[in-house]
């Protein structure tokens, strides 16, 4: 099958009139003097708060830096651990190790590949005194009950939603549900900006005050210093180009899920649903964004085979992620070994991700999906 080969994502599909928007930002900060902190950034805060349904939003200077400040305001420290997913993104497991806590690893579902109650349960210790649950490629946890577990032993629960702004869970949007949420503005995300960006957001008055204070060197009044902080502040220039981005959000998202409402189609009409391709599944009350549309190859190597192959029709994948934490050589001295986490090292040998950004046209789903009927075929 020819192709005229499709990107795993196209960040120069930018509509004319969001590109002058944009443009007139840049021009409003560089008019204002402000170029970090300042007025774009406290009314970006007040837009992403009412987005995303929380009483506080603070933004920061990665989504990396997210975690980092929620777990600092959170006051864990060396001799703690931390439970996290293995099969997450670096900065999960990273932000954990940076404050001096250890990282607790824990398998995932093997249908969502999101982490559950019952694996962070088996790894309670005395020790444990937070929790992340990543809301992994768009889909929220089940986050009920883990809130339950979590409030029942007091542990503080940190939502790593990177990946799912605007996801919701039975109603409550991704980032409102525990202490605090942490999400990235990285330029492949959903609402991503020209750079790095991130923000924590919060329902406690009390931890908001301690991050605002943290994020500037634990300063407060200026050269004042009540805590040891970092500077983890965002640009008001990044502050001022995705409050010109926000309203657009929910139309991409409408458009990622469209696209994933035509994958499936076109999956099954080409019949190679089944034995071989897994589909992402949507659990029950949720609604999934769609960062990433992840398929799952079932066989021996077939995954990395496939791979292969679609590079080879210029069709753009990427596998997230292909080692899990727990086997990461930075993390040995946490002492996991292959076969302890089953779904976690399963996934990273079966799953790749397709293009599902929302510029995305039919026909480059026709190209897509019937390239990986042709794999099947051989």
């Amino acid at each position: 099958m020819a192709t005229t080969g499709v990107p795993l994502l196209d960040l120069t599909r930018i509509s004319p009139e969001l590109s002058e928007k944009m443009r007139a930002a840049f021009d409003r900060v560089l008019k204002s003097g402000h170029f970090v902190l300042g007025p774009e950034v406290q009314a970006m805060e007040a837009e992403m708060a009412a987005y995303n349904k929380v009483k506080h939003a603070i933004g920061v200077s990665s989504g990396t830096d997210a975690l980092v400040l929620a777990l600092m305001s959170l006051a864990i420290c060396p001799g703690d651990e931390v439970i996290c997913p293995s099969h997450t993104f670096f900065a999960t497991a990273g932000s954990i190790a940076r404050v001096g806590a250890k990282p607790v690893f824990v398998d995932c579902s093997p249908e969502t590949y999101n982490v559950e109650a019952k694996h962070i349960e088996r790894a309670l210790t005395p020790k444990t005194k937070a929790v992340i649950p990543v809301h992994l490629f768009g889909q929220a946890a089940e986050m009920d009950p883990i809130l339950d577990l979590c409030r029942a032993k007091k542990i503080a629960i940190i939502e790593d939603a990177a990946q799912a702004i605007g996801t919701e869970y039975k109603g409550r949007r991704t980032g409102s549900m525990g202490s605090f949420g942490c999400f990235s503005f990285f330029p492949s995300k959903n609402l991503g900006a020209l750079g790095d960006g991130g923000l924590v957001t919060t329902n406690d008055d009390a931890l908001a005050e301690r991050a605002k204070i943290l994020r500037t060197h634990g300063s407060k009044p200026k050269y004042y210093h009540k805590f040891i902080g970092g500077n983890f502040r965002i640009d008001a220039l990044q502050a001022a180009l995705l409050r010109e981005k926000l309203p657009y959000l929910d139309g991409w998202t409408a458009a990622r899920q469209r696209n994933a409402v035509r994958y499936r189609e076109l999956f099954t009409q080409a019949g190679i649903v089944g034995s071989h391709i897994v589909l992402p599944v949507e659990a029950p009350n949720r609604r999934h964004i769609y960062n990433q549309f992840v398929i799952r190859i079932l066989g021996e190597g077939r995954r990395d085979k496939l791979r292969t192959f679609l590079d080879q029709k210029k069709v753009g994948t990427e596998i997230y992620y292909p080692v899990p934490m727990h086997l990461q050589e930075c993390f040995a001295y946490v002492g996991g070994k292959r076969g302890d986490l089953p779904n976690c090292e399963a996934a990273a040998r079966e799953t790749l991700a397709v293009p599902i950004f929302p510029e995305l046209t039919d026909a480059e789903m026709q190209t897509v999906v019937g390239a990986i009927a042709d794999f099947a075929k051989q």
